[in-house]
């Protein structure tokens, strides 16, 4: 059976390994080498994933004269996650005093609104009256011909 390649995902996780793992600075020939060895990233793509992870900021990289270096120490993934646990946190308190403001401004406007007798009085009354205006402008349009300021419209 034919063997299935690793997604592009799964390459970055592996590239991130031999980082973690080892510890240590790599040039690019080097990752080059080991990758395909160590991890199965085939040597083809390793360039085209590393600077993938360069460029996300998972993995730093430095010009020393000639060469480029690359690392990545587990230490720079821990603080990056807690940074970002601590900005997700802080989204969620801003959320939560965003919904708490909404919850006591829906009970201001509550107040007022209470289902009385004379608020449905009003309510219906309200409705009789939108119910004729209705009919009145419905009137209005069925006598429109009639209009001395239609029918003088027309002449022109």
């Amino acid at each position: 059976s034919k063997k299935k390649g690793l997604s592009f995902e799964e390459k970055r996780v592996r590239m991130m390994e031999i980082f973690f793992e080892t510890k240590d600075v790599f040039q690019l020939k080097d990752i080059e080498k080991i990758a395909p060895k160590e991890k199965g990233i085939t040597s083809m793509s390793v360039k085209e994933i590393l600077q993938s992870l360069v460029d996300d900021g998972m993995v730093d990289t430095d010009r020393i004269g000639t060469s480029n270096y690359f690392w990545a120490f587990p230490s720079k993934a821990l603080h990056a996650r807690k940074r970002k646990l601590e900005e997700l946190q802080s989204q969620f308190a801003e959320s939560s005093q965003k919904k708490e403001a909404l919850q006591k401004s829906i009970e201001k406007s509550k107040i007022g609104r209470e289902d009385t007798a004379e608020r449905a009085a009003l309510v219906e009354e309200l409705a009789a009256l939108r119910q004729k205006k209705e009919q009145l402008k419905a009137e209005i349009d069925k006598y429109r011909e009639c209009d001395p300021d239609v029918v003088e419209e027309m002449r022109k």
